[in-house]
């Protein structure tokens, strides 16, 4: 079988033939492949201005990143039986790292599975169709997850922004099995409660489980500050890894409702409080009342969502990252994170080195932490690479 023909103009193949995925409209050669004559999601093989085969891709004329690239092999169709394949071998490796079965099963382009976004809850598997071409896929990705692990319920939680950039409407639906009233999950040895169908992404976070586990050697008998707390993550862990008392502060009613579920089902719950608050505000609060934390975690959404973001966003992280070391003791720990892609490592950690000599502080980089296992990073797409956290140690100026 021959997939339809998609041309790309001169030189655009540069950046696929070094390994990435993605083909933005303008690369199209329109004239020998226009892009409209295309379905949204339907499959195409991709060829070089010399016309030599690339690989097999989905296309997508409405947004920006018009084609994915699934295999470099022309005429192959991404299938259910590729589908399975690829998760097969997405599952072996997180089988082998991690003893819960708790994890991001699949990271998109990373697993060779462009625009799809699984997490395991245990029995339950919530997906992420984030691009047309997989959306299309939907009951192939279905069936593929229902032979493989077999799950308790199966999650659509198609409600992201992303979406929008496809064109396509959200909705959130339980397409199989029985979703049970409160999902647990266990990560770093504590159990959480999930809210898969109205919390933030997929419910949680796997992301920054080694940072949360690094965390643990630094509460032990102390006082903890979790910020952008969301569901507890990063608080009821320090508790339970012995913090003396963890305040969580969000915006989110809703988030925070659950934590002292979370604390009680780990037996932290006397140690364990919330504080509805805007961040900002709770900061600014903190200090007039001139209360001192001897750990501070900031953990905020991404203030740098889009390039044209980009200084706002910085003076948000330089502002947030002044605030919360005014809050430290004398001797104190700031974990400071960012899930900003188009904020640099070394970009944050300069802002929290010119903030902590703002406020007449020395600051020294204990450890850096980035996303986990399950979140593979393509070595060719930068963008796969998003997260990252310092631990640093903040004391008064040398």
């Amino acid at each position: 079988m021959s997939l339809p023909p998609l041309f790309l103009k001169k030189n655009a193949d540069r950046r696929l033939r070094a390994g990435h995925l993605w083909i933005y409209s303008n690369e199209v050669n329109v004239d020998k492949s226009p892009l409209r004559q295309f379905e949204a999601g339907q499959q195409v093989t991709v060829f070089g201005h010399d016309e030599k085969p690339l690989g097999s891709a989905y296309v997508n004329a409405a947004s920006l990143i018009c084609a994915r690239l699934f295999t470099r092999e022309p005429d192959v169709l991404l299938d259910r039986g590729l589908i399975a394949h690829r998760m097969n071998i997405a599952l072996s490796v997180r089988q082998r790292l991690f003893t819960q079965p708790c994890y991001r099963l699949i990271y998109g382009e990373s697993d060779g599975l462009p625009g799809l976004v699984v997490d395991r809850y245990d029995t339950i598997c919530v997906v992420q169709l984030g691009t047309a071409g997989m959306e299309r896929l939907k009951d192939d990705v279905i069936a593929a997850l229902e032979k493989l692990l077999k799950p308790a319920a199966i999650v659509l939680r198609n409600d992201s922004s992303v979406r929008s950039m496809e064109d396509l409407t959200p909705y959130v639906e339980v397409v199989s099995g029985t979703l049970p009233p409160e999902p647990i999950l266990v990560e770093n040895s504590t159990r959480f409660r999930v809210p898969i169908l109205d919390g933030q992404k997929t419910g949680w976070f796997y992301d920054h489980r080694l940072n949360r586990a690094r965390l643990q050697s630094y509460v032990r008998g102390l006082r903890v500050l979790d910020l952008f707390s969301y569901v507890g993550g990063w608080g009821v862990q320090a508790a339970v890894a012995g913090a003396s008392e963890v305040w969580c502060v969000d915006s989110s009613q809703h988030a925070l409702d659950h934590i002292p579920l979370n604390a009680q089902l780990n037996g932290v719950a006397d140690r364990v409080h919330t504080l509805q608050e805007d961040v900002f505000e709770a900061l600014k609060n903190f200090k007039q009342n001139q209360d001192k934390f001897d750990v501070v975690i900031l953990d905020p959404p991404a203030f740098i969502k889009r390039r044209k973001d980009q200084q706002a966003g910085e003076a948000a992280y330089r502002r947030i990252n002044q605030l919360a070391m005014t809050l430290l003791k004398r001797d104190g720990l700031l974990v400071s994170a960012s899930c900003s892609l188009h904020l640099p490592a070394e970009t944050l950690l300069d802002l929290i080195r010119a903030m902590g000599r703002h406020v007449d502080r020395h600051v020294q980089l204990l450890e850096q932490g980035h996303q986990g296992p399950d979140h593979p990073i393509h070595p060719a797409i930068p963008e796969t690479a998003y997260l990252k956290a310092f631990f640093c140690r903040v004391l008064p100026s040398l």
